[in-house]
């Protein structure tokens, strides 16, 4: 990718940070992309459209364990959890096979999986031999007569972000318009209701999350052309450009889709989030607004009413057993902001959040939730963490896997909300799952368990068991036998 491209796709005309005079989004520094590159960006957008063969062009490092690695569902194929990679080796790269392995790659995925499409990712290796990605791919189409679509994102460019943004754009130049939506389906019960076609940008259906805003849709007679990229298909992505409206959905990093749709083709659009009750309420009037409608208007508010009464019921025995009690949000990105907003649903003091991923608009909207003193991590390791729960007497972690155990072993109860979670957070239904595991996390019994202290540390030497001896012998207290980890440890 050329220098030119890459500086356009730092300089995004719709994001804030640029409309205040910025120069656009930081430029990639050296080493700055461990935990996040380019290519996890990228692979992390497109990887959840269902029925796409994505290859990883480079070595098998990069392509890892993808088998349910991001948390995505899908209601239909499962070819995007399989991990495909050209797996280059020192002896490609010396001897300039990197195009032949992917050629190959291509023509193995198309035989046996039949996919909608190939995806094809580059990665630093392969970026930096010099490999003629689109040609190949172009060469590839043409020979087995199925899209196959490179996605120039190597790590060294830049961030995770840049990834996002990068695999968008690839979706704007090589897929969208491609073809025609179906006309949508009559219902019997409702012949009358005039349906309209939207759009979703960043929903990722992580734990099923997308699952549960699409029945508020169906109902509202908005159908979802296309979710980038939660259980999407190839198809759907292609018909993006005839959506009446588009939603970004916590993501500013995709915004130039966003953008580009509606300067190609007109498509109005507005960001919001699906996480509070107040969010997704705001998401609903908002699609009303854009495309104009009174009678959508109206059925929207009598949906709203409808489901925030019936949620007011069922979360008030939630909340009154999570008001007041402190959280500490360690995560990066939206979920720096949009988790706040619900957590402060439920009753819950927000007593930091992290940052290390989140854009200057993330900060400010921080700053709007938990006020102008908010405390923001940029970066915590272990230490820092547990200092900060405990300075600010902090009742729950609530962060990604990767933080779990040094919750679990500062014996402060957990709960995931990274990508690799089994339970999904956004909507109404999300919001009372979200109530439910912080209560059981909160108010599991192992807590009071292990924070007493052990029997030999805690009591006199007369609570010390006393081994049975024959009459007449000295009584020795027996010593607890100590596990490999206790004697380590003295």
């Amino acid at each position: 990718m050329k220098s030119s491209e890459l500086a356009a796709l730092l300089d995004e005309p719709a994001c804030d940070h640029n409309l205040k005079g910025k120069t656009g989004c930081a430029r990639p520094t050296p080493g700055a992309t461990a935990g996040g590159c380019t290519f996890d960006g990228a692979q992390i957008a497109l990887l959840p459209i269902a029925d796409v063969a994505h290859i990883v062009h480079g070595p098998s490092g990069c392509a890892g364990s993808s088998w349910d690695n991001r948390g995505a569902r899908s209601s239909g194929s499962t070819l995007y959890k399989i991990g495909m990679t050209t797996d280059l080796s020192e002896q490609d790269v010396i001897m300039g096979r990197g195009e032949k392995r992917l050629f190959h790659a291509i023509k193995q995925a198309v035989d046996r999986y039949s996919p909608a499409a190939v995806f094809v990712y580059s990665t630093c290796v392969t970026a930096l031999i010099g490999d003629d990605l689109e040609a190949t791919c172009k060469a590839a189409a043409a020979r087995w007569g199925v899209p196959v679509i490179p996605v120039d994102a190597a790590g060294f460019y830049g961030n995770k972000n840049l990834g996002n943004r990068l695999a968008g754009e690839t979706m704007l130049n090589h897929v969208v318009g491609g073809r025609e939506p179906e006309p949508p389906p009559v219902d019997p019960a409702r012949p009358d209701l005039r349906v309209r076609d939207i759009n979703l940008i960043g929903e990722y259906n992580i734990a099923g999350e997308f699952w549960h805003t699409l029945p508020l849709f169906d109902e509202l007679g908005l159908r979802v052309l296309c979710a980038l990229s939660g259980d999407a298909r190839f198809a759907e992505v292609q018909t993006m450009h005839r959506a009446e409206a588009t939603m970004v959905v916590c993501s500013r990093a995709m915004l130039n889709v966003a953008r580009k749709l509606k300067e190609s083709y007109g498509i109005p659009w507005f960001e919001g989030s699906f996480y509070g009750v107040g969010d997704v309420s705001a998401a609903l009037r908002d699609f009303a607004r854009l495309l104009d409608d009174p009678d959508l208007s109206a059925r929207a508010e009598a949906l709203i009413a409808r489901e925030e009464a019936r949620l007011a019921v069922e979360l008030a025995p939630w909340r009154e057993r999570l008001r007041g009690k402190r959280a500490l949000l360690y995560t990066g990105g939206v979920k720096s902001w949009s988790i706040v907003a619900a957590l402060q649903d439920l009753g819950i003091h927000v007593v930091a959040t992290g940052t290390k991923k989140s854009t200057e608009e993330d900060k400010a909207r921080i700053k709007a939730l938990m006020g102008e003193d908010a405390k923001m991590i940029e970066d915590g390791n272990a230490r820092q963490l547990l200092n900060l729960a405990r300075d600010y007497r902090a009742d729950i972690l609530i962060a990604g896997g990767r933080n779990q155990y040094t919750a679990l072993k500062a014996r402060l109860p957990f709960l995931d909300v990274n990508q690799e979670r089994e339970h999904g957070y956004a909507g109404y239904r999300g919001m009372l799952t979200l109530a439910r595991q912080l209560a059981r996390a909160l108010e599991n019994p192992v807590w009071e368990a292990v924070r007493r202290p052990a029997p030999w540390r805690d009591g006199p030497a007369s609570a010390v068991a006393l081994a049975p001896t024959d009459p007449g012998a000295t009584a020795e207290p027996v010593r607890p036998r100590l596990d490999r980890r206790d004697r380590a440890h003295g």
